[in-house]
């Protein structure tokens, strides 16, 4: 008899941990109502995963319901938190993927970082891009150079020059493009109906129907995320 108890109170409790542990890899569907959790993403599996290092595991003097708490956290130049273990690391600011505010994820490239506004398979963005070049003096453009005894037509000066441009981020690689044709015929691959009526379309249509066959893909491939 206590072996047959045994025996049951087994099977329940293999019965729970089953049930817990489907229940913890369920999936849901995103939707424009997801909120993702708030915190810092270090790469992208955690945002695949959305689990972010929460503002409480963060160690900054600033308040975690400061308005500013990512801004300020955000400027100096390594950041201190403790692991899912209770370890203390570290991590550049620079190497971070992002973060999430307010259920909105924000991308980081070119020393900012930036709202993801079209969230599915594939993703849309606008960040400003900073470049430097350098600018050599040409003799033609400069009227006296000829005269200018410390004229040097290999001199160059340094400038930068910032400018809006739009990418797209692959969600099944993580793999950041730019916004053009080639990238948008690339990311649709993984649709072979969709990519092949895209690649039929004249050179025009595509540049003009980049944006309707990205929407058309994430509603046809839809993404899920672990219900945390």
């Amino acid at each position: 008899m206590k072996r047959i108890i045994g025996s049951i109170i087994l099977l329940i409790l293999i019965c729970r941990s089953a049930f817990a542990q489907f229940d913890s890899t369920r999936l849901v569907k995103y939707s424009h109502d997801f909120k993702f959790t708030e915190g810092l993403f270090l790469n992208f599996e955690q945002v695949k995963d959305n689990r972010p290092i929460a503002k409480s595991r963060i160690l900054t003097p600033v308040d975690i319901y400061n308005k500013e708490f990512f801004r300020k956290v955000l400027a100096k130049d390594i950041i201190y938190y403790y692991d899912r273990f209770g370890v203390r690391q570290e991590i550049k600011t620079d190497n971070i993927w992002g973060y999430s505010r307010n259920g909105v994820l924000y991308y980081q490239t070119s020393g900012d970082f930036h709202r993801i506004t079209i969230v599915g398979g594939i993703c849309h963005f606008v960040a400003n891009i900073t470049t430097y070049e350098n600018r050599y003096y040409d003799p033609y453009y400069y009227r006296y150079s000829y005269y200018d005894y410390y004229y040097n037509p290999s001199r160059s000066t340094p400038y930068t020059k910032t400018e809006m441009q739009q990418f797209i981020l692959e969600f099944d690689s993580g793999k950041v493009m730019e916004y053009d044709i080639k990238s948008v015929a690339f990311a649709l691959m993984r649709d072979p109906e969709l990519h092949d009526q895209y690649m039929r379309l004249s050179k025009r249509k595509k540049k003009q129907l980049k944006f309707l066959y990205i929407r058309q893909f994430n509603e046809r491939n839809p993404i899920y995320f672990p219900v945390n």
